[in-house]
């Protein structure tokens, strides 16, 4: 019997690393005998960039860059073998860096994730992937591009700082010095989020608020968004404003697409591609997954739903364990998970769950594959 464990982790509690040695542990104690592969995953938001290079044997790179409100800090980013490098935007632009009294989405820039991009760059690599969740920024990604060399002017041709406020100024766009990588690098975009740069369900008026706007700028940062990709539409020749995961990041997800031809995808697809996973699939008999909540949205470009999905397709049977389920759980099963065993086992509150979480989970992977064996002696299987 060959088993492969690919959970996500149990923020705040499990990694996925540690999520699979309970599950070594606990499969020893069940099927003495039996075969194990773990991995590590994660969806493409926090965790992902770990996930990846601990999974794939790279290397970090840390970098000095600047801020979301421009101060000076270092971030890093993975660089995984064969020439490619994982980037995410929270390292750099995130909105944990910014204090809850200091998010105004009109100064912060995403200026430092173009650096780390740009060090990405100079450093020989063709091939790279970012993770663009967890923003402070509404600056349309114009901060990332002006620091791979494009040039966003004013009415006076003067050189504009890449930030939500300066949206509405742009009157012109010099491309003249776009870093000369670009054309000959893939770029791809970890993105779950389907929103346009524009309106109501937009970059603005869906993200803006948490990063610390009011209804004022609100309404102003949309107005400085309509100009700012009526003027790139110009300078492109197309529209790209309405395109799926265009308002991802406070725009970023729009300058990327604009600017550097990327290719937006869902994480959780990105990281199973990377990984290898429909290879590591060949002769498993069964798949253990799960993530630390499962609701309505799991089943979305969550973790459980990409590996049951991928597993369907290949007729391995996958389970999950998860710590809690909520409403709407049940549509997981549409996407090949067979069964979901939750970790709590009896009345406590969430600090108590979160201080055992190892034993809790240990207990429900052995319940979980003491049903399993009590399965295959059913059908007379060998274990």
């Amino acid at each position: 019997m060959k088993i492969l464990f690919a959970s996500d982790s149990f923020k705040g509690s499990l990694t996925s690393m540690q999520i699979s040695n309970l599950l070594k542990q606990a499969t020893s104690e069940i099927f003495p005998n039996a075969q194990t592969v773990s991995m590590s995953v994660a969806d493409g938001g926090e965790g992902t960039m770990d996930s990846l290079v601990n999974s794939l044997g790279g290397t970090w790179k840390t970098v000095d860059v600047l801020g979301p409100l421009q101060e000076n800090i270092k971030a890093r980013y993975g660089i995984l073998p064969e020439g490619k490098a994982i980037i995410e935007m929270a390292e750099a632009s995130g909105l944990p860096l910014v204090p809850s009294d200091k998010r105004n989405p009109q100064k912060t820039t995403s200026y430092g994730t173009g650096m780390l991009i740009r060090d990405a760059l100079e450093n020989g690599i063709t091939d790279i992937t970012i993770a663009i969740g967890g923003s402070a920024t509404n600056d349309g990604g114009m901060g990332a591009m002006q620091a791979l060399g494009i040039k966003f002017l004013d009415e006076n041709n003067n050189e504009l700082t890449g930030c939500g406020e300066n949206l509405s100024k742009v009157k012109n766009i010099d491309l003249d010095n776009l870093h000369h990588a670009v054309a000959k690098t893939n770029f791809t975009v970890m993105c779950d989020v389907t929103n346009p740069l524009l309106g109501n369900q937009g970059a603005t008026y869906t993200f803006g608020r948490q990063k610390g706007a009011d209804d004022t700028m609100l309404a102003e940062l949309e107005y400085g968004m309509s100009i700012y990709a009526n003027k790139i539409k110009s300078i492109i020749g197309k529209d790209i404003s309405g395109k799926e995961g265009s308002g991802a990041a406070g725009g970023l997800g729009f300058a990327l697409m604009a600017f550097l031809g990327a290719k937006l995808q869902s994480g959780i697809d990105v990281v199973l591609d990377l990984l290898d996973f429909d290879k590591k699939l060949k002769d498993v008999d069964l798949v253990i997954t799960g993530e630390g909540r499962m609701d309505n949205q799991s089943a979305f470009g969550k973790v459980p739903s990409g590996i049951g999905k991928r597993c369907k397709k290949m007729g391995v049977p996958t389970v999950a364990i998860v710590g809690g389920l909520l409403s709407g759980y049940e549509s997981i099963y549409s996407c090949g998970i067979e069964s979901v065993i939750t970790t709590i086992n009896g009345a406590m509150t969430i600090d108590e769950a979160l201080a055992n979480s190892e034993d809790l989970y240990l207990d429900a992977a052995r319940r979980l594959l003491r049903m399993i064996r009590c399965g295959k002696y059913i059908f007379k299987e060998d274990i």
